[in-house]
């Protein structure tokens, strides 16, 4: 297989100062564990990293973006999940 043929992975990282993964870029690799280790090589030199994910690009679904109108719609009709919808007493501390 040459390398221009190996599957696209891409990259997500958790800074050292953050909580949540965030998209880097992207490695061609021939699995995951190479996916692994080259994201490593590329993206954390200067050791800002404290975690790796990496999702072959392939295995993404994602909703289109000319189509969010009708795709996010229903969530407007539950009024139930909206933090508004409810009443904290009085009593209750750190919430």
């Amino acid at each position: 297989m040459a390398k221009n043929d190996w599957p696209l992975f891409e990259v997500f990282i958790r800074s050292k100062q953050g909580l949540d993964h965030r998209h880097v870029g992207s490695v061609h690799a021939i699995d995951a564990e190479m996916a692994l280790t080259n994201a490593r090589d590329l993206y954390t030199r200067r050791g800002e990293g404290v975690s790796i994910w990496v999702v072959a690009s392939n295995d993404i679904v994602a909703s289109n973006p000319e189509e969010s109108g009708t795709f996010f719609d229903p969530a407007e009709d539950k009024a139930y999940r909206h933090p508004t919808f409810y009443e904290v007493p009085d009593d209750v501390e750190f919430l």
